[in-house]
């Protein structure tokens, strides 16, 4: 299997939030065992031996593929939520998306200085959600911060959000 292989089992919704988006359904690869398989395989290529100790998905498509990942590195899994689903004592941030404002939260005792990062999720538009959570993780000094996407939306330049000391990595790129 290859990228192309997968964006070609990718759904298209156009007009998906609002009229005149074309959403990436990544859904329809997550059905086929094979486009799983290599999501791991890949990852798994990009960050073994980097010292990752956690590996924190975000709400709720990161959370696919984060612990498998997790697990295979031998790492701890976060959940990166929404507000108001944590149940313990949390650190927020809010941050402005392509249709709205929106926050999300980490646990605050999820992370230490001792940490070396890997923040994942699905999709990489403008950056919105992955830059918030970017910042989060840096509230905890951590060690390192690795970005993963399974694809990413070269035309949105979401990349240009990061500070250049950030690791970014897309499978997929459209």
């Amino acid at each position: 299997m290859t990228s192309e292989d997968v964006k070609k089992i990718i759904r298209d919704v156009p007009d998906f939030p609002k009229k005149g988006i074309l959403f990436r359904d990544i859904t329809t690869a997550f059905l086929n065992p094979k486009c799983m398989h290599w999501f791991k395989s890949e990852m798994l290529k990009e960050y073994q031996g980097k010292g990752i100790t956690k590996v924190l998905g975000i709400e709720s498509r990161g959370f696919i593929i984060a612990p498998i990942v997790a697990e295979e590195l031998g790492a701890g899994f976060v959940p990166i939520r929404k507000k108001g689903k944590l149940p313990a004592s949390v650190i927020t941030e809010s941050y402005e998306k392509e249709y709205g404002v929106d926050t999300i939260e980490i646990h605050r005792d999820a992370l230490t200085t001792d940490d070396v990062v890997l923040l994942h999720d699905d999709l990489l538009a403008t950056g919105g959600t992955m830059e918030a959570a970017v910042k989060l993780v840096k509230k905890f000094g951590v060690k390192k911060i690795y970005v993963s996407f399974l694809a990413e939306l070269d035309d949105l330049k979401g990349r240009s959000v990061f500070d250049k000391d950030i690791e970014i990595s897309s499978l997929i790129h459209y």
